[in-house]
């Protein structure tokens, strides 16, 4: 990637309007995002979809960043994310205080 951001990296643990299209706009400007979601998808991949897993509102606020589902309840997927977490630059959520136990 190029741009401003190239080489800093983003763990992107939102949903929704604002902190997707915030994580794009880093992606866009070259960062590095890896978007973590539930083991079944981020709730928007299964909304108005245009093919399987691929819903145009995910689609829309997603482009440029790689994903990885992953299951928080169990120690593997923590143990995941707290690797990626370390090697972050950047984390960002966008649940309300207390929600997130990452």
């Amino acid at each position: 990637m190029s741009g401003p951001l190239a080489g800093i990296r983003v763990v992107d643990f939102t949903e929704y309007i604002a902190g997707p299209y915030c994580t794009m706009m880093l992606a866009d400007m070259g960062a590095d995002v890896v978007k973590v979601e539930k083991p079944e998808g981020d709730a928007w991949r299964h909304t108005a979809p245009v093919a399987p897993y691929e819903g145009r509102g995910f689609l829309g606020v997603n482009r440029g960043k790689r994903s990885i589902a992953l299951d928080l309840e169990r120690d593997e997927g923590r143990a995941i994310v707290n690797e990626l977490i370390a090697r972050a630059d950047v984390v960002t959520t966008n649940y309300g205080p207390g929600v997130a136990n990452v």
